[in-house]
């Protein structure tokens, strides 16, 4: 009896960690996809402001090719982390996957440029609106490339455990997380339940209904 009973928790054991390594490679993989995307569609567009060309082709293109740079991403994290949570840790910002620490260096760059080139073309007696758009795009390109070697080459990636990463990290649930400082982090798009009470004829149950969070703030004091 004893024996089965052992074998019974070994297998729930087991069957335990594997949802949670099955969950956690879901969300790596999901997370990086969702960051390619926005990161391509971001690069498609400054290709457009850089050529001056309003055709789409380009914009089309960098979605394409960021969704599947990011689950490209999400393999490497996947293959690197064991399919544990890993928190990345930017020159600038941290977050639970690789492609973050690229989009948020993306972001950084288009604003630098655009701060810049307007200010350039302020001396310049020049129209801003160029400055901006230029100054963006190109900018963006930039930041990009410094991010590609941020995430891979300058950043620390931590893969403790699951316990581990929720107690020392501070990095909202959500599959994206973006942690700015020891006390404040954000994510987005947290699968959630909400559970609600309803009474009827055979009386009172509780409901439970999928939701998911656009945003998680976490601040600690």
């Amino acid at each position: 009896m004893r024996t089965i009973i052992g074998l019974l928790f070994c297998f729930f054991v087991s069957f335990s960690v594997n949802q949670t390594a099955n969950a956690q490679t879901i969300e790596l993989l999901a997370g990086n996809t969702l960051n390619g995307t926005v990161n391509g569609t971001l690069l498609g567009g400054a290709t457009m402001a850089l050529t001056g060309n309003p055709d789409f082709d380009a914009f089309r293109v960098g979605v394409g090719a960021g969704t599947l740079y990011g689950i490209g991403v999400g393999v490497y994290d996947v293959t690197s982390s064991g399919g544990q949570p890993i928190i990345v840790s930017g020159l600038f910002n941290d977050g639970n996957n690789t492609s973050i620490i690229v989009l948020l260096d993306t972001f950084y760059g288009a604003a630098a440029g655009a701060i810049i080139a307007s200010s350039v073309m302020l001396i310049a007696e020049e129209p801003i609106i160029d400055g901006l758009r230029y100054g963006s795009a190109s900018g963006a390109w930039a930041g990009f490339g410094f991010g590609l070697i941020d995430a891979f080459v300058l950043a620390e990636r931590i893969t403790p455990s699951s316990s581990s990463v929720s107690r020392s990290s501070n990095v909202s649930d959500g599959l994206v997380g973006i942690k700015f400082n020891e006390k404040n982090s954000l994510g987005l798009l947290a699968p959630s339940f909400t559970s609600t009470y309803k009474v009827d004829a055979t009386g009172l149950y509780k409901e439970f209904t999928p939701t998911v969070n656009l945003f998680n703030y976490t601040f600690n004091f």
